[in-house]
């Protein structure tokens, strides 16, 4: 029938109609559609009365694909659509519109799900893990509603869990999404993304919060990165190392063997001499320095860099000490 309406308005007009009021149809270059199917009119400006006709089926929700144009030129022909203009047209780039329901979405309804009814704690707490990989669920762009949990198991012995999700399909459609995988109640902890060496200070680039199992993650791990950048690894430390407050120290303001200024605190009296430190330290710490005049190893407190506080000497020590004037 349609094919017999196009014969009868293309003899309508060779009969007379004026030619200024015929459009002349016109390839396009990018579509949308909103179906299953791409109708020459999708593809063709001006198509007319077979702008409606089915001609090629279209990608799938949310992707997007071409049609050469040598195809649709034939696939039109049929329907004696005379002069189409391709113009610099080479293929068609055909998009299925779609609304994405992103996984995110998806993963965290399934965590406030197993959170509610299994005790697993704060959602932000639950990390679930799905046995295949989940990327962004596409449906018709008439979907109304958001998706929901129609049914939930879970063992909490294996963490495994299996759900059925309603998911909202079409204006008045609906499906059923079933996944499976594995949930766990979790806590934050600090781990290092590379190898840390003795000394080195942590760097906010240095580290990394990973969620880790919740029976695993023991009161002396580091829950915040701010608990361990500026400190100093007391030894070194490996990547993907979970962080302990006994791991980190204050960074060393004395190395090893470095030239620092002794200071003796006495009643009424301030001393200097110059040292070589036995060994490292940060501020605070208490360290052997040789003292380079009385060739003795004496104990003080790091109170700066290059500076170590001797607050408590033996008279005999002090007359060894030279006077300053």
């Amino acid at each position: 029938m349609i094919r017999n309406l196009v014969i009868a308005a293309l003899a309508l007009a060779a009969l007379g109609a004026p030619a200024a009021a015929q459009e002349r149809p016109k390839l396009k270059a990018e579509v949308t559609v909103t179906s299953g199917v791409v109708r020459i009119g999708d593809l063709v400006e001006h198509a007319g009365i077979i702008a409606r006709v089915p001609i090629f089926r279209a990608p799938d929700l949310g992707a997007t694909g071409t049609v050469p144009a040598e195809a649709v030129v034939e696939a039109v022909s049929r329907y004696q659509l005379i002069g189409l203009d391709t113009g610099d047209v080479s293929e068609v780039t055909v998009t299925r519109a779609s609304r994405a329901i992103p996984a995110k979405a998806i993963e965290q309804l399934v965590a406030q799900a197993l959170a509610a009814q299994y005790a697993l704690g704060p959602v932000q707490d639950v990390t679930v893990t799905f046995d295949r990989e989940l990327t962004a669920i596409q449906v018709e762009p008439s979907a109304k509603g958001d998706p929901r949990v129609a049914s939930l198991n879970y063992d909490a012995r294996s963490g495994r869990f299996e759900v059925a999700l309603d998911m909202p399909t079409g204006a008045t459609s609906h499906g059923v999404l079933h996944l499976a995988g594995r949930a766990a109640a979790t806590a934050p902890v600090v781990t290092l993304a590379h190898s840390v060496d003795r000394g080195e200070v942590i760097k906010t680039s240095d580290v990394v919060i990973e969620r880790r199992p919740r029976a695993e993650v023991g009161r002396e791990l580091l829950r915040t990165t701010e608990q361990a950048v500026g400190l100093a690894a007391r030894g070194t430390l490996r990547p993907g190392q979970p962080l302990r407050g006994a791991d980190l120290m204050k960074p060393e303001v004395i190395q090893q063997n470095q030239m620092v200024t002794l200071i003796y605190q006495m009643p009424g009296m301030r001393l200097t001499s110059r040292g070589k430190a036995v060994e490292g330290g940060a501020e605070g710490d208490t360290i052997g320095v040789l003292n380079e005049q009385s060739k003795r190893t004496v104990q003080g407190v790091v109170v700066a860099p290059g500076r170590v506080l001797v607050s408590a000497v033996t008279p005999q020590l002090a007359a060894n000490l030279p006077v300053r004037r």
